[in-house]
C-alpha cells in the first residue's frame, strides 16, 4: 500500500491522522534546501528503523528539541554528557546505537561540507543515481544507513521518484517542486 493511499485510508485516531496527512501534504517528497532540514529527516528515517513512522511523527518536536533543532555543528560536536542526555530523553528513542549514529553523521556531513560547500551539495554532485547506488554510497559514508533508511530518506526529500501516486494531488506538486533543482 502506497502512502498515498495510507493517508487517504488511516484507520487510527484522529490526530494521527493529522498528524500523516501533514507530513504527506506539505512535506513528504518535497526537496529540502536547508542543510540542517535534510540531517533531520535523516536523523528521523534513522531512528525510525523498527518503529513505527506514526511514532515519529508523534516524537518530532522532541527531536528538534532534543538535537538543537537538528544544527548540524552542534550535534558533531557532542559529547559522553549530551549522550547520556539523549539517552535519558523519554521524548525520543533512547537507543545508543541510533544516538552514536546522529553524532557521528553529523560529524561527517561537516567533513562533506569542507568538500561539496554543504550537504545538500553532496547529495546533488551524486544525484542521480539509482536506489541501490545510493544504498552503497550511504553505507559507505554514514553510519545506520540500511537500504530502506536511504531509500526513505530519498524519496521523503525528492530524489528518488515513488513518494506520491501518480494519481494524488500533491505528487503534481512534488514533481514541478522536483523540477527546480
Amino acid at each position: 500500500m502506497s502512502y498515498c493511499t495510507y493517508v487517504n485510508n488511516n484507520p487510527s485516531e484522529q490526530a494521527d491522522y493529522l498528524l500523516h496527512k501533514h507530513y504527506h501534504d506539505h512535506q513528504y517528497g518535497f526537496p529540502i534546501d536547508d542543510d540542517d532540514e535534510l540531517f533531520g529527516r535523516l536523523l528521523l528515517e534513522i531512528n525510525q528503523a523498527g518503529l513505527s513512522w506514526t511514532l515519529m511523527l508523534r516524537k518530532q518536536y522532541s527531536f528538534r528539541s532534543a538535537y538543537d533543532n537538528f544544527s548540524i555543528e552542534k550535534v558533531a560536536a557532542y559529547g559522553e554528557s549530551d549522550r547520556e542526555r539523549l539517552l535519558a530523553d523519554p521524548g525520543i528513542v533512547r537507543n545508543r546505537l541510533k544516538v552514536n549514529a546522529a553524532i557521528v553523521n553529523a560529524q561527517k556531513i561537516l567533513e562533506l561540507k569542507q568538500e561539496y560547500g554543504s550537504f545538500k551539495g553532496w547529495i546533488d554532485a551524486h544525484h542521480p543515481l539509482t536506489k541501490e547506488q545510493w544504498i552503497k554510497l550511504f553505507k559507505k559514508t554514514f553510519k545506520f544507513t540500511g537500504g530502506e533508511i536511504v531509500n526513505e530518506f530519498l524519496m521523503s526529500t525528492g530524489y528518488l521518484p515513488g513518494a506520491h501516486d501518480a494519481d494524488c494531488p500533491v505528487f503534481a506538486l512534488t514533481n514541478v517542486t522536483q523540477a527546480h533543482k
